[in-house]
């Protein structure tokens, strides 16, 4: 399934089996957002649904304040969402994937490219370094969702990024994600602005 509709929402197909209407799923731009019920979590450019057994928190750079990324943390892995400024036109992710592949190759790992759930994604490999101090490989999938002038892009962590039965769960959280991008000018690929809750978990970075 890709998303390039202007909305961003995507007709599945399936009926609700009480309404008999179509399901839509997202990610959605917060202007075209369902009445679906759901009590996101406002984190400004980021509106975010709970989701049973994982844990919101926010990554926040300690020295100014500032609220870099949205985490989803379970006991299996984790998938991290970030937002940024796009053009009105064009793909910003398909121009975004070869400079992912660019720093990945810097830190010497790999970045290869495949087609998944929301279109074409990169499967990665970094070296790493374990707690007991042997070397491992870390294992991540980005997937990039191209939306009315900003760009999603989640890495999918842990378990997630390698076990593809798993791994719809974690997706499926993208499909209740809404980015509200805002009518302020902002340079192409700069990260949307997010707000810090006073309920939100702080992790460092």
């Amino acid at each position: 399934m890709k998303f390039r509709r202007k909305s961003v929402v995507e007709d599945t197909g399936e009926q609700d089996a009480e309404t008999g209407a179509a399901e839509v799923v997202g990610p959605f731009d917060a202007d075209d957002l369902p009445d679906d019920g759901v009590a996101r979590v406002d984190l400004g450019s980021l509106l975010i649904a709970p989701e049973e057994g994982k844990e919101l928190r926010l990554q926040v750079d300690e020295t100014t304040g500032t609220v870099q990324a949205v985490l989803l943390a379970g006991a299996d892995g984790a998938i991290e969402i970030r937002a940024f400024a796009a053009p009105r036109h064009g793909d910003l992710w398909a121009e975004v994937r070869p400079q992912i592949a660019a720093d990945m190759a810097q830190r010497g790992g790999t970045a290869t490219e495949s087609e998944g759930r929301f279109g074409t994604e990169l499967q990665c490999q970094v070296s790493v370094q374990l707690p007991d101090g042997s070397a491992g490989i870390q294992p991540s999938r980005i997937v990039g969702v191209n939306g009315p002038r900003w760009l999603l892009r989640a890495t999918l962590l842990g378990r997630p990024a390698m076990d593809s039965a798993l791994a719809t769960e974690w997706e499926d959280v993208l499909t209740r994600v809404a980015v509200r991008r805002g009518g302020h000018a902002l340079p192409v690929g700069e990260p949307l602005p997010l707000v810090l809750p006073e309920n939100a978990r702080r992790v460092g970075v």
